[in-house]
């Protein structure tokens, strides 16, 4: 048997058909908020997967063309030091060899990486210096690999930074559709206490997590 409050009850009691349907309309536009933030979220991460994928290609293609230049530099120092000797052994041949060498093949970087081995050759002669372990000239070869790769893991985790939010937000989806199907329940409930556990209980999982959803920013377009 229904139970139908009485004119003298509270107002609470007397439109409580009204509050839950203005509940779930708060409800409805909230859910559809957070659908629609984490669909956001997912296009988000998607980009940023996709711009970290071709910030690592061109990384790789940075390092193949300065690791390229690495090796033809080793064997133009072997080179040259071959005929370095020679040509302290009078070798004129082999001192005209050594210049255009010199000249075609050394470039500025590698000039200067060969001019600083050689002053540390000087003041510690028992240690063989090498040209190519210079910082300069190393970072000449391989820094702009370092940036984009370093460039392509920030937007990696910045796309799973956004994986998160979106994974959290269909999280609060699917927990504001069980206050829709609570609230709908206490629309056809004709108990008033009934429909008010059903309210209180539907309004406290909501309340939660429109707090939580609150808690993750805005996106946009």
């Amino acid at each position: 048997m229904s139970e139908t409050p009485s004119v003298s009850a509270p107002w609470w009691q007397r439109h409580v058909e009204l509050i839950v349907v203005i509940l779930l309309g708060i409800v409805s536009v909230a859910t559809a908020y957070t659908s629609f933030q984490s669909a956001l979220y997912d296009g988000q991460r998607a980009d940023a997967i996709s711009l970290s994928e071709a910030a690592g290609t061109e990384a790789e293609s940075l390092y193949l063309e300065g690791n390229q230049q690495y090796v033809q530099d080793s064997q133009t120092i072997q080179q040259l030091a071959v005929l370095q000797i020679a040509a302290a052994n009078g070798d004129a041949v082999a001192q005209a060899q050594y210049d255009e060498l010199y000249f075609i093949a050394v470039s500025e970087e590698l000039d200067a990486a060969i001019q600083n081995a050689a002053a540390l050759d000087e003041s510690d002669p028992d240690f063989w210096h090498d040209p190519q372990a210079d910082e300069d000239y190393r970072s000449t070869l391989f820094g702009a690999y370092g940036e984009k790769q370093l460039e392509s893991e920030e937007l990696r985790d910045q796309g799973n930074g956004y994986n998160r939010a979106a994974d959290t937000l269909g999280l609060y989806t699917a927990i504001m559709a069980i206050t829709l199907f609570l609230l709908g329940i206490a629309a056809v409930v004709r108990r008033p206490l009934m429909q008010w556990i059903l309210i209180v209980t539907g309004g406290g999982i909501f309340l939660v997590t429109a707090i939580l959803t609150g808690t993750i920013p805005f996106v946009w377009l």
